[in-house]
């Protein structure tokens, strides 16, 4: 969700087997690290800023699906929150970093305010942005910014199995347990400028199925959005491209792809989404090539106050449409998490 296209384009020449993607897009990062070191000693905070997002998500990506070296991937990974960290002390000083317990593991995310309240409302209303299957927070600043701009708090998380938080974690079904857990402890702090009373989730990918689920669980969550999520990420399985699948298998805790097979079936919204009754937007593209479209419909379609948007010509997430879906997702958020007339 934000690499620029010229370093995709740069990056992915120069590499010619699988094995070289992290160290190729480490080095692109280092590329950004060094403008955004020159630009703090020039005194430049914005360009620093910038430069060190666009090192995070470099980073990000470098070790996205990539699961050779753990080690690797974890410095990696610590090396991406540390240039978003930095990203944010330029680009957004007031974001601050979350942490909640869960089964005796940290829980991690990021919180955003708005720059500008709602007229009439005293509080922000809070959007959690729910990653997917190998996505962090660490690439969501863009994404943020959608809800920002329309007077939306945002909190993107890591949750089991994802990011940092998957260092001491695995994938698990009932997602509901670490929304809840953010929640709780966002609610011990007592914001004063967070409204916990209108709280919204929006997941993409994998995190399309995790959003939906948290929300029939949790009644804290008052709307939610799912783009290109599944149905039964199990019966996609067949046809998930080959990296996808061995990626679940490690961040599922799988031993093999027989047990990542079945442990993708667990994450299923079969006999789940009656219980959903907060209003639920449903997004994805028909050329969607990870999680067939279809599935997203079955999910609109046994949501009681469900809606179904598909973008013809839209990719998985619709990432080649952006300037359609996150519009739309933004406004009919803000309307849903509107404060009572």
């Amino acid at each position: 969700m934000g690499v620029d296209y010229n370093d995709f384009v740069r990056t992915t020449g120069r590499i010619e087997r699988w094995e070289q993607w992290l160290s190729a897009w480490r080095e692109t990062a280092g590329e950004h690290l060094d403008l955004a070191r020159a630009a703090e000693d020039a005194g430049r905070g914005r360009s620093a800023g910038e430069a060190y997002l666009h090192a995070a998500l470099c980073l990000h990506f470098a070790k996205f699906v990539w699961v050779l070296d753990a080690a690797a991937h974890r410095a990696v990974t610590e090396h991406a929150i540390a240039a978003l960290g930095r990203a944010h002390a330029h680009l957004d000083p007031s974001a601050e970093r979350i942490e909640a317990p869960l089964d005796g593991a940290p829980l991690a995310a990021n919180l955003r305010r708005p720059p500008r309240p709602v007229a009439g409302a005293a509080r922000s209303p809070l959007v959690i942005l729910i990653p997917g299957l190998d996505s962090t927070k660490e690439e969501f600043f863009h994404w943020e910014n959608v809800f920002l701009e329309r007077g939306m708090a945002t909190l993107s998380m890591d949750g089991p199995g994802q990011g940092e938080t998957g260092f001491t974690s695995h994938i698990r079904p009932d997602y509901e347990v670490a929304v809840a857990a953010l929640l709780d402890a966002l609610a011990a702090r007592g914001d004063s400028d967070v409204d916990l009373s209108r709280v919204g989730a929006a997941g993409v990918s994998l995190g399309g199925y995790y959003a939906p689920r948290a929300a029939a669980f949790e009644p804290r969550i008052r709307a939610v959005a799912a783009i290109s999520g599944p149905y039964d990420f199990g019966e996609t399985w067949d046809d998930l491209p080959a990296l996808t699948r061995e990626a679940f298998v490690v961040k599922s805790g799988a031993g093999d792809g027989r047990q990542g097979r079945a442990r993708a079936h667990a994450l299923s919204l079969r006999g789940v989404l009656s219980r959903l009754t907060a209003p639920a937007l449903f997004v994805t593209g028909a050329l969607d090539r990870i999680v067939p479209w279809e599935q997203t419909a079955r999910a609109a379609s046994e949501t009681p106050n469900g809606s179904f948007v598909l973008y013809e010509h839209g990719s998985h997430v619709c990432s080649n449409v952006p300037y359609r879906y996150r519009p739309l997702v933004g406004d009919w958020m803000a309307e849903h998490l509107a404060p009572p007339a």
